[in-house]
């Protein structure tokens, strides 16, 4: 119970860019070091492999091969195993970092259309879904009348 308690409202600390912190964020984080070690290092482990799409395609091998080495030794078993997933697609992670292809357009529009789906849940069939998509995402901007 005590540990839920110092963990309330850490998500949102752990999940958002270190450089979006609030304060608040910012002392939650140094509690979460202080009292919680494996949290503390999942959360660097995350940090550490954003950082591979944030330096060139050379540095990011590298920091690639020392990210690999440090989850397989994590003892943190979702790390571990992600670990053994990303050395399996090491060569395309890589190619995609060369490259600065991403995927993040392509989840940005999935969220958005969930939310849209929500959002026409009370609806009898699929064309309001599918208008508000096409209005919210195809870029279209109907004359509004006067």
């Amino acid at each position: 119970m005590e540990l839920a308690r110092d963990l309330k409202g850490a998500r949102f600390a752990v999940w958002k860019n270190p450089e979006n912190l609030t304060e608040r964020q910012q002392a939650k984080l140094a509690e979460i070091q202080k009292t919680n070690g494996p949290l503390y290092r999942a959360y660097l482990l995350k940090e550490q492999l954003r950082q591979i799409y944030r330096v060139s395609a050379k540095q990011a091998e590298k920091l690639l091969e020392q990210w690999l080495a440090w989850a397989r030794r994590s003892r943190l078993p979702s790390f571990v195993k992600l670990a053994r997933t990303i050395t399996a697609q090491r060569d395309a992670i890589l190619s995609a970092v060369k490259n600065g292809l991403s995927n993040a357009r392509i989840e940005q529009m999935n969220t958005q259309i969930r939310l849209l789906a929500r959002q026409a849940f009370g609806f009898h069939s699929p064309r309001p879904l599918i208008a508000l998509a096409m209005l919210k995402l195809a870029g279209l901007c109907p004359p509004l009348p006067r």
